[in-house]
């Protein structure tokens, strides 16, 4: 059993293992392994993880079994649209998927944000079993973006929820 709590830098090679993971599982198909490895090196390094982990108005949870971290999540309020929350990441281990990991995450960080009343998100349109999730949990598109993250050759879907209090 996963328990959901804040990250603290000891988390974050764990964390990173498990992003290199879930990343390579998800993203080798769409990318290839090489362009996902440059990813994973520039968006998951050490110093961009310990940067979440102490970013003011940034939520970074874990899912944590007192042995394994099982997933992952990260948002934090937009500094571009006013009362929006940005999920940056939401990632569950393979081996962990469908058990609802990442569901707990994420109805964790939903009530991180009172001042929110939107929670926003990106994602890439062939990750289709993503898509499925975020619509599950109440997200619908409202939009397309030719550089997810600012990424040049990344196109992605905007997804948002509205966020009840």
């Amino acid at each position: 059993m996963f328990f959901i709590r804040t990250a603290s830098e000891r988390d974050i090679e764990p964390v990173r293992a498990l992003l290199a993971r879930t990343w390579h599982a998800t993203y080798d198909g769409i990318y290839g392994a090489d362009r996902v490895t440059q990813l994973i090196a520039e968006w998951h390094s050490q110093k961009a993880m310990k940067e979440r982990v102490e970013k003011k108005g940034g939520e970074f949870l874990v899912a944590d079994d007192g042995k394994r971290i099982g997933g992952m999540g990260f948002a934090a309020m937009s500094t571009k649209m006013t009362k929006t929350a940005l999920l940056h990441q939401l990632y569950v281990d393979p081996q962990f998927q469908r058990q609802g990991v990442g569901r707990d995450i994420f109805a964790e960080l939903e009530t991180c944000f009172p001042d929110a009343e939107i929670m926003r998100l990106e994602v890439e349109p062939k990750n289709t079993v993503a898509i499925a999730f975020y619509e599950s949990v109440g997200f619908t598109e409202v939009d397309r973006v030719e550089k997810m993250a600012g990424v040049e050759g990344l196109p992605g879907i905007a997804m948002e929820k509205t966020l009840s209090r």
